[in-house]
């Protein structure tokens, strides 16, 4: 099966170098190649969203798997615009990188992939748009894999811990949803593998109030915690409060039944701890 990826950024590049040996042919996106330097055994295409060059259009009519990791935009899906003639020509396996976020607030309950979606912003109704223009789209075999919060190697709390940028904000009752990159990476890989399309969350066994992780990892540092900041009066970002204005408790259960995904990291302990023991805050 030849690869293509649409938009090689974080949990892109690592399933790349996790499982791109699994592939004879890898090649992928990137805004622009010639300031990449970390993209051995990449074939790399530039893509900013105009159109495409036409060794990109071959190059992504030939994959027989499309890993699309490029978010919406306002004028809709940029991958779909550029290269929807091109992956009409086949049948083929799309996986679409997507977010939790769809699900909205529930007030800390349990949501699965039956929850409905709500589109509380508007980055939420351009996701979900771009979700259904996939599902619809018949170039393939569609899955959606909606994704928790990212973290793995360079990007986790022990990080900001040691650069100073770690925040505690208390919200009451607020719980967030995570997931670490080497899941990821095993959750696109076993949806490649699954027989057919369908939507996934990709998300570890364990929602957790954000104040906490960051306490963990100042635990396994040795360091005192930043103190605790009150939600309603500290000074944020209008987008990073607005991550504040959901909580919902994630389901996995059905990665792990239908997908047979076993998470190398099923709660952020473990995976802090493994992230301290590689050096990581250090």
């Amino acid at each position: 099966m030849r690869l293509f990826i649409l938009g090689l950024g974080y949990s892109a590049r690592h399933f790349a170098r996790k499982f791109g040996g699994s592939f004879p042919h890898v090649a992928g996106t990137v805004r622009d190649p010639g300031e990449r330097t970390d993209l051995q055994d990449i074939e790399v295409h530039a893509f900013s969203g105009s159109r495409p060059a036409d060794a990109t259009l071959e190059r992504i009519s030939e994959a027989d798997v499309v890993l699309v990791s490029i978010p919406p935009g306002s004028n809709g899906d940029p991958a779909i615009a550029a290269f929807g003639g091109v992956l009409a020509g086949r049948h083929r396996k799309i996986i679409y990188l997507s977010t939790i976020g769809v699900y909205g607030d529930h007030g800390g309950a349990w949501v699965d992939e039956g929850t409905p979606p709500q589109a509380a912003f508007e980055r939420t109704r351009l996701r979900l748009a771009a979700e259904q223009a996939w599902t619809d789209s018949g170039y393939g075999n569609v899955a959606i894999l909606r994704l928790a919060g990212i973290y793995g190697p360079g990007r986790n709390a022990l990080v900001t811990l040691r650069t100073g940028t770690a925040r505690r904000i208390i919200k009451p009752g607020q719980v967030f949803n995570r997931i670490h990159v080497d899941d990821i990476a095993s959750a696109i890989m076993a949806a490649i593998e699954h027989g057919r399309g369908d939507t996934f969350n990709v998300c570890d066994d364990e929602p957790t109030p954000p104040q906490d992780v960051i306490a963990y990892a100042a635990q396994l540092m040795g360091v005192a915690p930043p103190p605790e900041e009150a939600f309603e009066t500290a000074e944020m970002s209008p987008m990073a409060r607005s991550f504040y204005a959901s909580s919902a408790r994630v389901s996995n259960a059905k990665l792990k039944r239908e997908l047979g995904v076993k998470l190398a990291y099923p709660t952020y302990r473990q995976a802090l701890d493994a992230l301290w023991r590689a050096g990581e805050g250090r």
